[in-house]
């Protein structure tokens, strides 16, 4: 017998304190790679581990109560929180910002609706948890798409703001022109859209081939045959490529309206830099 072997439950091997600390060391060596190279980011390095850590545990710990209880609103409030806060993000981290709460009723639009719409459209279609608000498939699959939500709708969000002012001359030249606000938008808005949905593009094309998403890892991990595990990984994939698209040009609508008035001018009086 195997003294050293790790304890499994039902058939997964189960990590120890012990493990994590060993996993620990590389995080003490990225903050010796910054100590030695002068990056002064060790600080942050820890800083980040520990929160990853505490959060983690916190949220492990959560989501064990509420699947124990599997009651409707406690899981619906467990997404509503995800959902505010992930929205947050969005609102935050473009570095042009529109006055008072713009940036944040862009982004809880955006990923409320864009979430809410994919994945209640998956679990009436392919899922079939039952009951449907089942929080193993819920709050995991709302969690999946809010990762690529945030990312795709803070793309977008930034692109459109960040450029707006250097496309300043060329949007004002179309409106005089004649142009519609949604017309003179019109380039700011496709590239603005197109950056949102890069990361999703290229998760699809390196799946299988460069990297093996983390989904199907951890399904594989778990004991579900490597087939099945695929099957899933690319439904989340098509799932997480549509919600991006949804998000950034979401987005970029809403971000169009703050941007023009009822008289189709543009109004970057109404951006500032934070």
């Amino acid at each position: 017998m195997n003294v050293l072997a790790h304890p499994t439950v039902q058939g997964v091997l189960t990590l120890q304190t012990s493990d994590l600390a060993i996993a620990a060391s590389l995080v003490a060596l990225s903050a010796i790679i910054s100590l030695v190279m002068r990056l002064r980011m060790e600080r942050s390095i820890v800083w980040a581990a520990i929160r990853a850590v505490v959060q983690l545990l916190l949220v492990g710990h959560i989501l064990r109560v509420v699947f124990a209880y599997a009651s409707v609103w406690l899981t619906l409030g467990v997404v509503l929180v995800m959902m505010s806060l992930a929205a947050r993000e969005v609102a935050a981290r473009p570095a042009e910002r529109f006055s008072g709460a713009g940036n944040l009723r862009i982004g809880a639009l955006a990923v409320i609706t864009t979430t809410a719409v994919t994945a209640m459209f998956i679990l009436s279609t392919a899922l079939h948890p039952d009951p449907w608000y089942d929080p193993r498939y819920l709050i995991a699959l709302v969690g999946i798409v809010l990762g690529s939500v945030l990312n795709a709708a803070s793309l977008a969000l930034d692109g459109m703001l960040g450029n707006v002012r250097r496309q300043r001359a060329a949007i004002e030249s179309r409106i005089a022109l004649g142009a519609t606000p949604r017309q003179a938008f019109s380039p700011l808005m496709r590239e603005s859209v197109r950056r949102g949905l890069v990361p999703a593009i290229n998760q699809m094309a390196a799946a299988g081939i460069i990297t093996l998403p983390g989904i199907m890892t951890g399904q594989i991990i778990a004991g579900m045959d490597p087939v099945e595990a695929v099957k899933y990984q690319i439904l989340i994939l098509f799932l997480l490529c549509g919600a991006s698209a949804l998000a950034a040009m979401g987005v970029a609508w809403a971000a169009l309206r703050r941007l023009t008035d009822a008289r189709g001018r543009l109004r970057l009086d109404r951006l500032h830099v934070r």
